[in-house]
């Protein structure tokens, strides 16, 4: 895996014949999208706004679909691809393995911990750190929203099409008091968003219809336009600190797993970044925004903060 400066300087060196790697678009703008606005070409480049105007990203809110390819999301999901162009998307972004599990160890735990497989926290109990418990030991605020879970901190499956694979807390045991806390039921994320209570790092797993696993993609870019409706009209969002990203575990084995994510932030307008990133430098960026070192393997990955050029708040 590339270090953070090497994939930097890579994309860089690119794209220097269209002068793209050292101006950027940010506005500052803390207002809910509008549908209304004319479409502009999207800029191919990392992106870096200039000094003074982007505000700085204090609380990210993750959200996870799955297995699905960028060109399905793509096509299928246009809520969530109308996101991506008004503000930024990726082109090369991996998953990293096959099934989902590892790939959410990998988001919360910067590793998949050599996991091939989609069973419970008793088959793979994980000691260490996670972005969770680097949060709350930072004194920030970290919690998972899982729809469909029918208490705190699920081990098994159940509820309304809750899956304990897709809810990485759950496997890490240093942090299970933790996790007993704050992985709550999805239906706590909407008081936090409306109250400007959203964690510094949110994990929004919706239950197997709404994410696309066992319902249409349809289905999924449907809940994901109700619910960021919510978010992008709460206190959070309009403070201008919050960063929200869409990815997917996953893809379905078509497309060499790459996915779409997108990335919504108020400093982010068409931007399109087309380094290689992966659930690696997502782990990374989660890290960066409570101030603690990227975990395990997501050291050594380009971060997706970084590819974006967002700021983390002091």
């Amino acid at each position: 895996m590339l270090g953070r400066l090497a994939a930097t300087t890579a994309v860089c060196s690119g794209l220097l014949s269209l002068g793209g790697c050292i101006s950027g678009s940010g506005s500052g703008t803390q207002s809910e999208p509008q549908a209304s606005e004319s479409p502009v070409s999207p800029t191919h480049r990392p992106h870096q706004p200039a000094s003074g105007q982007a505000p700085t990203v204090s609380k990210v809110l993750v959200f996870v679909v799955e297995n699905h390819s960028l060109d399905q999301m793509r096509a299928q999901m246009p809520y969530t691809f109308s996101l991506a162009e008004r503000y930024g998307y990726t082109t090369s972004y991996h998953a990293l393995t096959h099934p989902s599990l590892g790939n959410y160890l990998a988001i919360a735990g910067g590793s998949t911990f050599g996991v091939v497989d989609d069973n419970g926290p008793a088959a793979h109990p994980i000691h260490g750190p996670s972005v969770f418990s680097q949060a709350l030991s930072a004194g920030d605020t970290a919690v998972t929203y899982a729809e469909g879970m029918p208490g705190n901190c699920a081990l098994d499956d159940g509820g309304d099409q809750y899956v304990v694979r897709h809810n990485p807390w759950t496997y890490f045991v240093g942090g299970r008091a933790a996790c007993d806390r704050f992985d709550v039921p999805g239906d706590q994320l909407d008081a936090a968003a409306e109250s400007g209570r959203l964690p510094n790092i949110g994990l929004v797993i919706p239950n197997t219809c709404n994410d696309a696993h066992d319902c249409a993609l349809a289905t999924a870019d449907d809940w994901l336009h109700t619910t960021m409706d919510k978010v992008l009209a709460g206190p959070d969002w309009r403070s201008g600190h919050l960063a929200i990203v869409i990815t997917a575990d996953e893809d379905d084995y078509s497309a060499d797993n790459l996915v779409l994510t997108t990335v919504v932030d108020p400093g982010l307008h068409h931007v399109v970044v087309d380094a290689p990133l992966t659930h690696l430098s997502l782990s990374a960026f989660l890290s960066e925004v409570v101030h603690r070192p990227p975990l395990r393997d997501a050291a050594h990955a380009p971060s997706l903060g970084d590819a974006f050029g967002l700021r983390v708040s002091p």
